[in-house]
């Protein structure tokens, strides 16, 4: 069995005690940690040896929502400056045309980024399936740069003569995406701790599949032991269409059709109000943070702080690259940060409902720290997943990290305080990235596919797209 060793770095755990060790390092075998500590507590030798001095270790993020296939679709010019519902018109159809082996490009340009930002672990919510495209493709994409990948086979049913959203030639209909999630389910989902694949079943919104299948796809999940996932109160459009369409918002339709409990993430969750945040807080249903996306869409602003007040398990995610337009999820976190700040600084509703200043120190508890933002992205994620396995650097978790270099420019003067650094400072490329003890980033580069060979193919795909706009 291989072992690795990490030695002389500064590593922030994120364990049960947040404990961050100078001059420590990890000790793995077969991918699993075994010992955390300083580096004279640690074996002397190991097969493969990681001398970080002068590097900061952390966990491995993870990210908790995405649509990886949009990375066909960055910065198209129709949907530069609209908001959800008209930027998803702008994309649907060009979305359905993509072929497997565009969508095998988009996974591997869009893993590359995210580990390339100290990603290690990928939640992405798949659901349009055109045009021979499987969530296969994807599962085996990611399989070949070596990222751990949870995967959703989503799905939308609900077209526009029914009432929908999206396009009738882009949905499919229930009877066979219930089949196909039988499919994925008994061919790919591994629920055994250190697992690479795991199955999520996540349909696309209330306004892209009926309340059946809803309902039908809540069952089956709990059924077979996966998760559920969908979108959720990201826009006050979405508002509006459960209001009119099910006399109900968001959150109070989606709990009639069973979709609440420690088995349950949301993406989003932006326009909520205290009762709600409640219900999640009970219930144990999670919230998976995206602000750029957010930003980008004029969706809103998430009231995470009070998430976290109220127990909410929150994570934080990249969102579509087509909203978002990157995949730097550490970049992610430092939004994340600077967002929840500036909605302190806001007057009701869209801030607190208080006339006390920010200076005030019985304010301090409203302000995001730094390292709350990464426990977002590190235990946030791995809860939002299920996993007690990822997450945190501690014996008998999967060796998921990736190391810093503290002396990068971009961390000069900044070293007071290295781990708020890697959140205040811009965000630093990864100068390694290991997933299950074995590096997917070297030296700052990827290591495990032809990137650059990857990218060009990719362009060429996502050139054949754009033309159909």
């Amino acid at each position: 069995m291989p072992s690795l060793l990490v030695r002389n770095a500064l590593v922030a755990t994120m364990d049960d005690e947040r404990r961050e060790l100078a001059d420590a390092g990890l000790f793995a075998v077969d991918g699993v940690i075994r010992a955390v500590g300083p580096t004279s507590s640690l074996p002397a030798t190991a097969d493969t040896v990681m001398d970080l001095r002068d590097h900061l270790v952390l966990p491995g993020l993870i990210n908790g929502h995405h649509h990886l296939d949009q990375v066909l679709t960055r910065n198209l010019p129709a949907a530069q400056n609209n908001n959800l519902f008209r930027w998803l018109r702008a994309h649907y159809r060009l979305w359905a045309a993509r072929t497997p082996e565009a969508s095998r490009t988009a996974t591997l340009v869009g893993c590359a980024e995210l580990a390339l930002s100290g990603c290690t672990t990928v939640f992405d919510h798949a659901y349009v399936f055109r045009n021979g495209c499987a969530v296969d493709d994807q599962i085996a994409a990611a399989a070949e740069i070596g990222m751990r990948f949870v995967v959703s086979r989503g799905s939308m049913s609900l077209g526009e003569s029914k009432g929908g959203l999206p396009p009738d030639s882009c949905v499919e209909d229930e009877d066979e995406i219930l089949a196909d999630c039988e499919r994925v389910i008994g061919r790919y989902h591994d629920a055994a701790p250190g697992a690479m694949t795991q199955i999520v079943l996540a349909p696309c919104s209330p306004f892209s599949v009926s309340p059946e299948l809803l309902r039908q796809s809540a069952t089956l999940a709990r059924q077979r032991g996966v998760r559920l996932h969908t979108h959720l109160c990201e826009t006050l459009d979405e508002e509006r269409y459960t209001l009119e369409r099910f006399g109900r918002r968001p959150v109070d339709y989606m709990g009639t059709l069973g979709w609440s409990g420690r088995d349950v993430w949301y993406a989003h969750a932006v326009h909520v109000n205290d009762a709600e945040i409640a219900t999640f807080a009970r219930s144990g249903t999670g919230v998976c943070h995206c602000p750029c996306s957010n930003m980008r869409l004029a969706s809103g602003i998430a009231p995470i702080m009070k998430y976290r007040r109220a127990g909410v398990t929150v994570g934080i995610g990249v969102d579509g690259s087509a909203s978002n337009d990157g995949n730097n999820l550490l970049g992610e976190v430092r939004q994340a940060m600077l967002l929840a700040r500036l909605q302190i600084g806001l007057r009701p509703p869209e801030g607190p409902d208080t006339t006390v200043s920010t200076a005030d120190p019985s304010r301090d508890g409203e302000w995001m720290t730094a390292r709350q933002a990464l426990e977002l992205a590190t235990r946030g994620g791995a809860a939002l997943l299920g996993r007690d396995d990822i997450g945190a650097l501690a014996p008998g978790r999967m060796c998921d990290f990736f190391a810093l270099d503290l002396n990068a420019v971009g961390f000069a003067g900044g070293l007071a305080d290295p781990v708020a650094a890697a959140v205040f400072c811009a965000p630093q490329p990864a100068r390694h990235t290991v997933v299950g003890g074995r590096p997917v980033v070297r030296d700052g580069r990827i290591v495990t596919v032809d990137l650059e060979r990857v990218v060009a193919e990719h362009n060429r795909h996502a050139a054949r797209l754009a033309a159909l706009a």
